[in-house]
C-alpha cells in the first residue's frame, strides 16, 4: 500500500509539473503563429483567443502523452538517483511489480488521450476552419478595420479604411496598395463602397488619385478620377463535400474507408497506443547510474518520442497513398514497439546485462 501511494503521488507530483511547462510552450507557439495569422488577414484578429483554444485542444493529445512519458522517466530515475529503487528491489519487489502501479495511474489518461483523438481532434480543427472562412467569406472592406492597415484575403492588396458609416458595405478615405505581375498600384479615395454585378463584387471608389509603377521600366503614371471600379473577386463558398480528413469524425472515416481516411484513422489509433507505449517504456529506459546523472535519460527520452511520434506521421503518409494497409501498419508499429519494450522490460527483470551475455558466451565457447 504505501510502494503504490507514494509511488502515483510522485507520479501525479511530476505529471503536473510537467504538463504546465510543455502547456506554456505550446501555448506561447499556438499565440505567436495565430497572431500571424491574423496579422496576414487569414483570421479575425477579434477571434484569435478562440482560435487559439481550439488549437489548444487538438494539441492535448501530444501534450498529454509526453507529459506522462517524461513524468514517469522524471519520478523513476529519481529513485534510482536517490537509491530508493534499491531499496524496493531488495526489499522484495521486481521491475516487473511497477508495470501495475504505472498503468493505475496512466489509464485516465490514455483514456483522455483516446478520446481527444477521437473525438476532440477532428471537432476543433473543424472549428478553426469554420472560424477562417466565415471570416474569408467577408468583403475586403468589411475585413480592415478602422484605422490600421490589412492585408485582403489573397494577400496582394493592403487596404486602410475610414469607417464612419453603419453601413458595412461602404467606407471612407480608402487606401490601397496592390503589387501583381510587375505593377505596383497605389489608389486613394475619398470614399468606395462594395457592390454587385452578378457573380462579381466589385469596390466602387470615388474622388480618388492612383499612381502605378512598372518595375521593369520604372516607368510611373498618375491618374486623377471620379469614379473607379475596382474588381475584388466571387464569394467563395465552402465545398462540404471536400473537407480534409482531419475535420471528418471518426465514425465517418469507418464508414468511407478510402485510404486518406484510412491514414487519418491510424493517426489518431496511434496516438492511443504511443501513449500506452511510452508509458511502460518509461520504466526500463529511466534506469540511471546514481554516478552519472540524469541527463541521459532524458535525452534518449526525447529521441525516443520524436521517432515513434514522426514513425506514426510516416505511417499516415504511406496509408494515404495506398502502401501499406491500416491493419498491417498498426500491427508492424506498435506492436513491434511494444514487443521491443516487453522485451526490454523482461531483461531488466531478470537484471541482464550485455556484460553478463557476453561472459556467459565466452565461457560457453571455452569450456
Amino acid at each position: 500500500m504505501l510502494f503504490d501511494s507514494s509511488l502515483r503521488k510522485d507520479l501525479a507530483r511530476n505529471f503536473v509539473a510537467t504538463a504546465v511547462v510543455i502547456l506554456t510552450i505550446v501555448m506561447t507557439i499556438m499565440l505567436i503563429r495565430t497572431l500571424g495569422q491574423a496579422s496576414r488577414g487569414a483570421v479575425n484578429p477579434s477571434e484569435v483567443l478562440l482560435i487559439m483554444g481550439f488549437s489548444m485542444v487538438s494539441q492535448l493529445t501530444t501534450v498529454l502523452a509526453l507529459s506522462l512519458f517524461i513524468s514517469v522517466i522524471a519520478t523513476l530515475s529519481r529513485m534510482y538517483g536517490d537509491s530508493e529503487m534499491v531499496i524496493w528491489l531488495s526489499s522484495g519487489r521486481s521491475v516487473m511489480t511497477f508495470v501495475p502501479v504505472l498503468l493505475r495511474f496512466a489509464w485516465p489518461i490514455l483514456l483522455a488521450i483516446n478520446l481527444l483523438a477521437l473525438f476532440a481532434w477532428p471537432w476543433s480543427n473543424q472549428q478553426i476552419q469554420d472560424l477562417q472562412e466565415r471570416y474569408d467569406k467577408r468583403n475586403d472592406v468589411e475585413r480592415v478595420a478602422p484605422g490600421r492597415f490589412q492585408e485582403s484575403a489573397g494577400g496582394n492588396r493592403v487596404f486602410f479604411i475610414d469607417k464612419d458609416s453603419p453601413d458595412q458595405n461602404t467606407g471612407t478615405n480608402v487606401f490601397i496598395a496592390t503589387s501583381e505581375n510587375g505593377v505596383e498600384t497605389t489608389t486613394t479615395a475619398h470614399r468606395g463602397r462594395i457592390e454587385w454585378r452578378g457573380s462579381d463584387r466589385l469596390l466602387v471608389l470615388e474622388q480618388g488619385e492612383q499612381w502605378t509603377r512598372q518595375d521593369e521600366t520604372d516607368q510611373t503614371r498618375w491618374t486623377r478620377f471620379a469614379r473607379y471600379d475596382l474588381l475584388i473577386g466571387e464569394s467563395r463558398l465552402r465545398d462540404s463535400g471536400n473537407m480534409a480528413s482531419r475535420q471528418i469524425d471518426t465514425l465517418t472515416l469507418l464508414q468511407q474507408p478510402t485510404p486518406i481516411n484510412m491514414g487519418e484513422l491510424s493517426w489518431r489509433l496511434g496516438l492511443g497506443f504511443c501513449a500506452l507505449n511510452f508509458t511502460l517504456l518509461a520504466l526500463p529506459l529511466s534506469a540511471v547510474n546514481p554516478r552519472r546523472g540524469r541527463s541521459y535519460q532524458f535525452a534518449l527520452a526525447l529521441l525516443v518520442f520524436v521517432v515513434y511520434y514522426n514513425l506514426v506521421n510516416i505511417g499516415q503518409n504511406w496509408i494515404a497513398h495506398g502502401r501499406f494497409g491500416i491493419a498491417a501498419w498498426m500491427l508492424g508499429l506498435h506492436g513491434l514497439a511494444s514487443g521491443l519494450t516487453l522485451t526490454w522490460l523482461w531483461v531488466r527483470h531478470r537484471q541482464w546485462s550485455w556484460r553478463d551475455l557476453i561472459a556467459s558466451h565466452a565461457q560457453g565457447a571455452n569450456p
